[in-house]
């Protein structure tokens, strides 16, 4: 958050002959802690709402497939289930296409560029809703080819469909939710989408208490409950976005369709968004591997899985924080801070590591049992999660490197450094270790931390040329 600091500063325009006072009030430029004061203590206070948040989205699913499966038939269980993925699909890659959003807003807000930050906002929110239109069409038309590609059972079919359209009709909602917390990340709040987060997760286990277990819409009403929660958030999110000071100028005017513009937000977030796409068709191949090896194998890794997506939180969050952090301090001219916002989140998010991976290698049958009572199933579990033990102490250093990078705007090293270390390393080794007799999930399970060493291996390479490239950089503008 934005300190209470106040120096008084009048943002003034010339507008058709006349002299214009922005947002028609005297502004006040306020203490920037990301890019001013203590950085450790700076870096924390941005990443706990970032964790909260993300924490809240992974229970967000999880409410859904609870009521389902309390209130519902099996097949609306499958159908959720089966539509969350592709629904989770869709919402990452907007997702990474709103980064280049955050890091182009981030940058303009650490140089002090009011005006450019605004407009920013104006063709982000512009671009966007086009985009979610043009998605929420295509989803309502395609749904039923999107149910058969996923081999939706036929008895969750139907359902599989309408929970599809539902939630692909409110892309545009889901778009907008994504895109206003990009928003404020790159200014340096965390905490508002983190309250957004907060009332969505209250609007949906409502709305899935209403629709499901009193109206027993079943899957549809679980994908209503997620749509209209979503758009509960935006508004409020708006509101809290008009009633506050902002670092960036806002007027009418600002929402405008800017080829430019928009240019320089895919050509940051499309490399992004093409990473996190091809990363997870490898993990999908790893989990087909897998499920040749027999149900309990692959139970037991989906159940592994389930504990991995909250031991990654941490570095996760880290991520997300370093891309504001780094962006407006590269923004405001202050490479060496950015670099050491770097060294602090590894170093903290790496002891962590240490803590969940000892957790997940000698206690790990603890935590699959949360997500199985099946003997067989746990133990498997817990086999393919010592392997994942391993990458807690190597996944805190990659994901801050991402986020760094992410924030200078090098996404398109983040894209290559992914697909190499996906296709080159994690499903060849993957494959060959299943075909080891006799097989062991923890073999196969060591090609993630195998493709994360050399992710290190890359982004250290890259870290040390691109600090002489910064370097060069500062000391020529000031020549």
């Amino acid at each position: 958050m934005l300190s209470h600091h106040k120096s008084i500063a009048v943002s003034k325009t010339i507008v058709g002959g006349k002299l214009e006072m922005e947002n028609s009030n005297v502004l006040q430029e306020k203490k920037n802690p990301l890019t001013e004061g203590d950085i450790f203590p700076a870096l924390i206070r941005f990443a706990l709402p970032v964790l909260g948040a993300l924490f809240l989205q992974s229970l967000y699913g999880a409410v859904d497939l609870l009521v389902v499966g309390k209130f519902s038939a099996s097949s609306d269980v499958s159908a959720v289930s089966n539509g969350a993925q592709i629904m989770a699909t869709l919402t990452n890659v907007l997702a990474a296409f709103a980064m280049g959003t955050t890091v182009l807003i981030g940058q303009l807000t650490g140089q002090k560029n009011r005006e450019e930050a605004g407009r920013t906002v104006g063709v982000s929110l512009v671009f966007f809703s086009v985009l979610g239109i043009a998605l929420s069409i295509v989803m309502m038309i395609f749904a039923p080819q999107a149910a058969h590609i996923m081999k939706v059972p036929r008895e969750a079919f139907p359902a599989a469909v309408s929970y599809l359209r539902i939630c692909g009709g409110g892309i545009c909602v889901i778009t907008w939710y994504n895109l206003i917390g990009s928003i404020f990340r790159a200014v340096g709040d965390s905490r508002t989408p983190l309250i957004a987060v907060m009332l969505a997760c209250a609007g949906n286990v409502a709305g899935d208490l209403l629709f499901v277990a009193v109206f027993h819409m079943g899957a549809a009403g679980a994908a209503a409950a997620t749509v209209g929660s979503q758009a509960l958030s935006v508004l409020l999110s708006l509101r809290m976005m008009a009633g506050r000071q902002l670092p960036f100028a806002f007027r009418r005017n600002m929402l405008a369709w800017d080829s430019a513009r928009i240019r320089k937000i895919l050509g940051i977030g499309t490399p992004i968004a093409i990473q996190d796409f091809l990363v997870s068709i490898s993990f999908l191949i790893i989990q087909a591997i897998v499920n040749t090896l027999g149900v309990t194998a692959s139970a037991g890794v989906g159940v592994a899985e389930k504990v991995c997506g909250f031991i990654m939180l941490v570095p996760s969050s880290f991520m997300q924080s370093l891309a504001a952090f780094v962006s407006q301090n590269i923004g405001a001219d202050q490479a060496n801070r950015a670099v050491k916002g770097l060294h602090y989140a590894i170093l903290t998010s790496l002891a962590v590591g240490a803590g969940l991976g000892y957790l997940s290698f000698f206690h790990g049958g603890v935590l699959t049992g949360l997500f199985s009572n099946d003997p067989a199933v746990i133990q498997a579990g817990w086999d393919y999660l010592r392997a994942y033990a391993i990458d807690c102490m190597l996944t805190p250093i990659f994901f801050c490197f991402i986020g760094f990078y992410n924030g200078v705007g090098r996404t398109k090293f983040v894209m290559l450094q992914g697909i190499v270390s996906a296709f080159l390393v994690r499903v060849p080794v993957s494959f060959l270790m299943s075909r080891i007799q006799p097989v062991s999930l923890f073999r196969i399970g060591l090609a993630t931390p195998a493709s994360s060493l050399l992710q290190i291996v890359l982004s250290l390479i890259y870290y040390h040329s691109l600090k002489r490239e910064l370097k060069r950089q500062h000391e020529k503008k000031y020549i």
